[in-house]
Parts: structure tokens; sequence; C-alpha cells
């Protein structure tokens, strides 16, 4: 258990920091999978739309640090990929 007042701070603010970045992780899952559902309906502009979307939120999650560079980049690239595939 903590013992120091700056130990029992961290406790403190290191579960406001998981309430928070657990809205923005879940955010962007909301994101993925309305882009996921308008590319598996096969409507190329809502499908476009949704990317529209998707991209910044992706963006802000790794400049929040609540997601890798890597694994934004890759959930986007397979995005774009079906997107492409539908026309």
């Amino acid at each position: 258990m903590a013992n120091t007042p700056q130990a029992k701070k961290r406790i403190r603010r290191n579960a406001n920091r998981a309430l928070v970045n657990g809205n923005r992780v879940g955010r962007i899952r909301t994101f993925v999978k309305r882009a996921e559902a308008a590319l598996a309906s096969g409507d190329k502009t809502a499908a476009s739309e949704a990317m529209a979307q998707v991209q910044p939120e992706l963006a802000r999650g790794v400049s929040k640090g609540v997601m890798h560079k890597n694994t934004a980049s890759r959930k986007f690239s397979r995005l774009t990929k079906r997107l492409a595939a539908l026309a």
C-alpha cells in the first residue's frame, strides 16, 4: 500500500488516467466498427465517410499515447485496402 503522499497521489491520478484512456480507446473502437460495418454493407459513399472519421481518431489515439503508431497504421491500411476493393 502507498505510504507517501506522492504515492497516494499517483494512485489517484493513475485511476483517473485509466478512465480517460479507456474512454479514448473505446471511442476509437467505435469508429473502427462503424467503418467496418459500412465496408461490409458495400456502400462506397458511407464507407468513405466512415474512413474520413476513422483516420483522425486513430491519429489522435497515437498522439495521446493510448495506441501504438504501427497499430493505428496497420488498422487504417487494412481498412483502406478494403475500401479500394469496393470499387
